[in-house]
């Protein structure tokens, strides 16, 4: 949708170059993946530091002796540094950020151990499932939310603001079905599901394009009560994908692609958008499916 828009504020034609900026786009969400869980890494490795840093001290209580201990021998932490694929994908990433920046690691931290919640976990008994719910507990409410992470990321990759929620939600399911048994390949997962996932990337993109006009088309004659001049240049090219989508993509089931433009029109565009947008793609739906123009095959029948 980015890159269609792109083209057409910019009247740009050069289609490959969209291309290749969708796909350099596309890897930079794992790049972004990569950067949250090194951060993981190295709260992992102040937590140490400041643990040995307070055995030191002459005078500290038993408070401070103990404070950072709980947090540098957590289970899932430490599956997750001593993760050597992981290690290696964050080498080969060139992911270096927290070294550079770590007044963000350490202003994390302060807010980790300072919470009510670390209070809590500090108390309780050491077990895979509670350090696990400890992890996914402070990375959704303290990590995540944190807006001097989010402004780190938007100013360093514009991309990274639209994978940002996305990437989250993801690490959050991850550790939540994480297994004391999983292996280190659970961490260092694949962009793409398969080649057919990977391809659709750039299908949607050129088919989208090179067929515009056949898609206006498609839309036009159903957008009863509008002109084509009224309508919101996204809502016009979420209209566009959409039928593309429905038409060219016969493994992707069609209640899949309405709820996904329509969730793209919320998102994005204004806020009659999903309104207007539904009811143009049941007429083109409804019209395609009488003539007999969608072909769904395997769980696109779905």
């Amino acid at each position: 949708m980015q890159s269609i828009y792109a083209m057409r504020q910019s009247q740009s034609q050069d289609l490959d170059k969209e291309l290749k900026f969708l796909q350099n786009s596309a890897d930079e969400m794992r790049h972004l993946y990569l950067l949250i869980l090194s951060l993981f890494i190295e709260l992992h490795s102040l937590a140490t530091h400041q643990h040995k840093v307070a055995q030191k001290k002459y005078l500290a209580t038993t408070e401070e002796r103990t404070v950072h201990q709980k947090f540098s021998e957590n289970l899932l932490l430490l599956a997750i540094v001593h993760n050597t694929l992981l290690q290696e994908a964050i080498a080969d990433a060139r992911i270096n950020h927290w070294e550079i920046h770590e007044e963000y690691v350490r202003t994390i931290y302060k807010n980790i151990v300072e919470s009510e919640l670390y209070k809590k976990y500090n108390k309780q008994k050491s077990s895979f499932e509670a350090d696990k719910s400890f992890l996914m507990t402070i990375f959704e409410e303290i990590i995540a939310p944190d807006e001097t992470m989010y402004e780190y990321i938007e100013d360093y990759n514009l991309t990274w603001v639209d994978d940002y929620p996305i990437v989250n939600t993801y690490i959050s399911r991850l550790f939540r079905e994480v297994l004391p048994t999983s292996p280190d390949k659970y961490f260092v997962p694949s962009l793409y599901k398969d080649e057919e996932e990977k391809d659709f990337l750039t299908g949607l993109l050129k088919k989208a394009v090179l067929n515009d006009s056949k898609w206006e088309d498609e839309i036009i004659t159903r957008m009863t009560g509008w002109e084509k001049d009224r309508v919101a240049v996204i809502d016009s090219i979420l209209l566009k994908m959409a039928v593309c989508e429905m038409l060219s993509f016969p493994s992707i089931p069609v209640k899949v692609t309405l709820n996904e433009y329509l969730e793209l029109a919320k998102e994005y565009s204004t806020t009659k958008s999903s309104a207007f947008i539904n009811g143009v793609m049941k007429n083109v739906h409804k019209e395609l499916e009488e003539k007999q123009q969608i072909k769904k095959i395997g769980r696109g029948l779905l």
